[in-house]
């Protein structure tokens, strides 16, 4: 009983979860590319210097803006969040079952592992 709690709860957490953070993101006109770029540029302050870093921090805002809903870029945010970090976030390797069957699990490189600088999304360096 157990392991099939485990199971069913692991599915809808899976497909619900990155459905309920998009629908949250999307109130605010962010999606997760936009939302991620922005906590990623924002780690990274160069001085201590107030003046410099809200200039910084203006230029980051309109940076990120670039990929949220309505910006030059919007459609590409869109796309790089639900096809690239939400699967990245599932570990979903892009593979149908077949192939993934074929493969065996040791050499199957998830989304989140092909995508260059995402061991934010992934967790694992």
């Amino acid at each position: 009983m157990t392991d099939w709690t485990k199971k069913k709860y692991d599915e809808y957490y899976n497909a619900y979860v990155p459905w309920l953070e998009d629908k949250y993101l999307a109130w605010f006109g962010e999606n997760k590319t936009s939302y991620t770029t922005k906590q990623q540029l924002d780690k990274s302050k160069i001085t201590g210097d107030k003046n410099i870093d809200a200039i910084q921090e203006g230029v980051n805002t309109g940076v990120t803006g670039q990929f949220k809903e309505g910006g030059l870029l919007g459609g590409v945010g869109d796309l790089v969040s639900k096809e690239g970090v939400n699967r990245a976030e599932r570990g979903d390797t892009g593979l149908g079952e077949k192939q993934a069957i074929e493969k065996g699990k040791e050499e199957q490189k998830g989304w989140g592992a092909s995508i260059p600088g995402s061991s934010w999304v992934t967790g694992k360096k």
